[in-house]
């Protein structure tokens, strides 16, 4: 029972990152009511990260200065200063000041996260540790050693890998400079490494850009499909394929960059009703 507990808490942690904290938040790739924007606030605050508003200020940063020097999560340093050393450091003063001048009025304006950014430590206490750590021992007579470990430092570190994979997971799905696709290599086997990860940089308003990898699959995909049938979210954003070869055709005729070509074929598409439901 307490693995099931362990499951679900980690489960729903993630998705308050993935759906809420990135793709709501961070990207604003579809739009949710304020039933819901509770729910993902409530979700992203078991995962115990810190609070939505810091979290996607750090990421904007993380794509406003993608793969350069000013990046704190800098592929180019490799997996491991991506996913983990670089959270051990502070940012440089230069760091500091690129954070502070990112565009977070949306969020200010957002009374949800405002509510969370003010009282994320009370909240922290009662979603993040009470509560979960209370239920196995009173509900089904856990021990306290077995609770502390699985419920309390196995929840986190899981939780919090996947939460870094967010801004590290281009080292390990994302193709690097020079390698094809499909891959020529036996890692196809064990690893899916595709192109969507370097299309979310391009064009991260895509609801479907999954974090590990993916694109039109996974549980963050189907959960925001499902808010759009039940009425609590509207407004999916993304990227036909008709459009993505227009796009692909200018930048192929015209050598702009690649993101204006993206802009300038958006302009151009209108969405279906319930695109959403479509098979991709």
């Amino acid at each position: 029972m307490t693995i099931l507990f362990l499951v679900f808490l980690v489960s729903v942690g993630l998705l308050g990152m993935t759906t809420g904290a990135h793709r709501l938040w961070a990207h604003r790739t579809y739009e949710a009511n304020s039933a819901l924007r509770i729910a993902l606030m409530l979700f992203q605050t078991l995962a115990g990260i810190g609070p939505i508003y810091d979290w996607v200020q750090y990421h904007r940063l993380h794509h406003a200065y993608f793969k350069t020097e000013s990046d704190p999560y800098n592929p180019k340093n490799g997996f491991l200063h991506a996913h983990f050393f670089t959270r051990l450091q502070k940012l440089s003063p230069k760091m500091t000041a690129l954070k502070d001048a990112i565009d977070m009025s949306d969020l200010q304006n957002d009374g949800i996260v405002m509510f969370q950014q003010r009282f994320y430590w009370v909240l922290y206490g009662i979603i993040f540790l009470l509560l979960p750590l209370n239920a196995p021992m009173e509900y089904w007579d856990e021990s306290i050693l077995s609770t502390f470990f699985i419920i309390g430092i196995l929840r986190y570190a899981f939780i919090l890998h996947g939460s870094w994979l967010i801004e590290s997971g281009v080292c390990v799905w994302g193709l690097q400079e020079g390698e094809k696709y499909p891959p020529d290599s036996n890692t196809v086997f064990i690893l899916n490494r595709t192109f969507w990860p370097e299309y979310h940089y391009i064009y991260p308003q895509d609801y479907k850009s999954g974090e590990y990898g993916t694109y039109g699959s996974g549980c963050s995909t189907a959960f925001i499909r499902m808010f759009a049938v039940m009425g609590l979210a509207k407004d999916l954003r993304t990227l036909e394929s008709a459009t993505l070869q227009k796009a692909l055709a200018e930048y192929a005729r015209t050598k702009q960059p690649l993101d204006v070509c993206f802009k300038n074929a958006l302009n151009n598409q209108v969405l279906p009703e319930e695109h959403y439901l479509k098979r991709d």
